[in-house]
């Protein structure tokens, strides 16, 4: 079985160090790691991980480019890694963000409306939605009882809006709030992931959760560098899930959304 953490974060190592902190200061926790490609590889090496969709998000529009040409340079050094690209609703030219992206072989779009200071169904992100329907899946950050920008109503919005984009909502639809988003999410046509909520929800909450939406919507991820991926493996497998639960989350539905 080939095992994926559809969720990992990866910087730079000239700003890695600034990056990782800012994040924890965002969320008020410490962080497991330094946000390097070169120490999550090594974790996947020694913890059973072969394979990490990377990402990070453009907090300014003209940040898009160069983490774009990052992740895809990333993604062409290591064959572990699958990059997905930001973009970001003030850009320039999304048309040509999205068009690029596919040319570098990237491979979705990852946006996170809090920290990018926008709604998950802006207007402006509609347009963008529209050119990237049967092209590339979007992943995205829901749910903070802090903000509203990313509340699983507006992502329900986005679904409904957009029936044949490929969604992926992560941490359970609801970051800090994940029973609010069985409300709005548990009869919707979205991937999610269950990254940063083991160790918040506790692992019969996970659980019960998995099986609730049904394995066959949820995908893996460890959030890196918040959670070492290893780590965050461990508790999943201890979950009590079948065999074909854990295939089909770690191995088929990544392959699935991926279309590998």
């Amino acid at each position: 079985m080939t095992v994926f953490d559809f969720h990992a974060h990866i910087y730079p190592a000239k700003i890695a160090a600034a990056a990782v902190e800012s994040v924890g200061r965002f969320y008020g926790v410490p962080m497991a790691s330094d946000g390097t490609a070169e120490t999550l590889l090594n974790i996947g090496r020694n913890g059973g991980i072969d394979r990490f969709v990377v990402h990070s998000v453009a907090t300014k529009p003209h940040h898009v480019a160069s983490i774009n040409a990052f992740i895809a340079e990333q993604a062409r050094l290591h064959p572990e890694l699958v990059g997905f690209g930001t973009i970001h609703p003030d850009v320039e030219d999304p048309a040509a963000v999205l068009e690029n992206a596919i040319a570098s072989g990237l491979k979705g779009i990852k946006i996170h409306p809090e920290t990018q200071g926008f709604c998950l169904d802006d207007e402006k992100m509609y347009a963008i939605y529209d050119m990237m329907r049967g092209k590339l899946p979007l992943l995205t950050h829901c749910g903070d009882y802090r903000y509203d920008n990313s509340h699983p109503k507006r992502l329900v919005r986005v679904l409904h809006d957009f029936p044949d984009l490929t969604v992926i909502g992560a941490h359970f639809g609801g970051w800090s709030i994940p029973d609010l988003a069985v409300e709005y999410l548990e009869n919707e046509s979205c991937w999610m992931d269950c990254s940063s909520s083991m160790d918040i929800i506790g692992l019969r909450r996970t659980k019960e959760l998995i099986r609730h939406y049904g394995a066959e919507r949820m995908l893996f991820g460890s959030d890196f560098p918040m959670s070492d991926p290893a780590a965050e493996l461990k508790r999943f497998l201890s979950l009590g899930l079948t065999d074909t639960e854990i295939e089909t989350i770690l191995q088929n539905n990544p392959r699935r959304v991926l279309g590998l």
